[in-house]
Order: structure tokens, then C-alpha cells, then sequence
């Protein structure tokens, strides 16, 4: 186990919300005190952890791996960070995009030509972790003269597909 500051933190928030609890219970200040420590893991672990991962939006990130992308769609999230964030494929020709990433799932809009463009490649990345998201993310290539000038992440409402 890491003891992080903020692991640390929760720990005392949630050491003091049981002892304000058990208080309630019971006048002896020992005996609060013992209950507490012997109760607070067991309220963290069990309770206070779990809700904590379900409502939160963390996930872990991971580096760029082309075999990973095409072998393991559910791990694009974890990747999508790195590619937006760094430009990993600003540059690159479709061919070179074609060989990492694969085809195109779908071409984006592009207003000027009022149709979908082969110059907007679009690809899954799948839903964010977290209990109440119906946010689905996506990646976007946008291409000019067969080169990456711009990616980047953008979310679709499952409730519209």
C-alpha cells in the first residue's frame, strides 16, 4: 500500500466522521477512540473506496502502444491522453496513421463540403470509467494534403446513436 498525501487525507476525514459517529453511541472517550481506529479501515475499504471509484472519473493512463490499440479497444482510453496531448501523429501521412491505428472507423463532418470528409478520421475510444457517464469518447484525425495537422478527443451522448 502507497500512503499517499491524499490516501492520508481520506483516512483522517473518514477517522473522524466514524468518531463523530460512534460518539453519538457512547460518552466514553476511550472507548470511542478504540472503536474508531478498529473501524475506520473497515468503513474506507469497504464503503468509502468503492463509492469513491464508482462516482469518480480517474483512469489510468497509459503509454501509446499501436498493437494494444488494434488487439485491445477497451485500453484506447487509456492511450487517447497521450496521443491528443503530445500530437504523437501530427505529421504523420495516412498511410503511417493507417499502419498504427488501423482504418478509420468513420469519417467526420466537415461543414465546407457539407458531407463526410476522408480527411476526418474518427475512431472509438469508448466510455469514460464512471457509474453515471453516457459520455462516449472519440478521437479525431484531421488531415490536410494526406498529413495529420490536428487531433483531438471529443464526447457523443450515447443517447444519440
Amino acid at each position: 500500500m502507497v500512503l499517499t498525501p491524499f490516501f492520508i487525507v481520506m483516512l483522517l476525514i473518514t477517522f473522524v466522521l466514524v468518531w463523530l459517529f460512534v460518539r453519538t453511541i457512547d460518552e466514553r472517550k476511550w472507548l470511542n477512540i478504540l472503536v474508531s481506529v478498529v473501524l475506520t479501515p473497515v468503513v474506507y475499504f469497504y464503503i468509502f473506496y468503492p463509492l469513491l471509484n464508482v462516482f469518480s472519473t480517474f483512469h489510468h493512463e497509459k503509454h501509446f502502444d499501436a498493437v494494444a490499440w488494434k488487439t485491445k479497444p477497451a485500453l484506447r482510453y487509456e492511450m487517447s491522453t497521450e496521443i491528443v496531448n503530445n500530437d504523437l501523429f501530427k505529421g504523420k501521412t495516412k498511410s503511417e496513421v493507417k499502419e498504427l491505428l488501423g482504418t478509420s472507423e468513420w469519417y467526420g463532418w466537415d461543414d465546407r463540403i457539407k458531407a463526410n470528409s476522408p480527411d476526418k478520421w474518427n475512431y472509438n475510444l469508448g466510455f469514460k470509467p464512471g457509474a453515471l457517464n453516457t459520455q462516449q469518447e472519440c478521437l479525431e484525425l484531421i488531415f490536410e494534403n494526406d498529413v495529420v495537422v490536428k487531433s483531438w478527443q471529443y464526447q457523443m451522448d450515447k443517447s444519440k446513436y
